[in-house]
């Protein structure tokens, strides 16, 4: 999914290990982070930096396997 700007909650889940009832969960939680700076959001869907700059402290995606 290189390439996009989202990731949705099947990629979010897979990229962590979890159940895709607590990746929509982690998600949500994500979403009002980034309201409380302005930034408007897609219900289920994260932008891929933020992602990553919360999970692993870097706005770099991981080097594809």
């Amino acid at each position: 999914m290189a390439g996009q700007i989202f990731m949705r909650v099947d990629e979010v889940a897979s990229e962590l290990g979890v159940s895709k009832p607590y990746a929509y969960k982690l998600i949500k939680k994500m979403n009002e982070e980034l309201k409380q700076t302005g930034c408007i959001t897609i219900s289920g869907r994260i932008d891929r930096k933020f992602f990553y700059e919360k999970f692993y402290g870097t706005r770099d995606q991981r080097k594809e396997k």
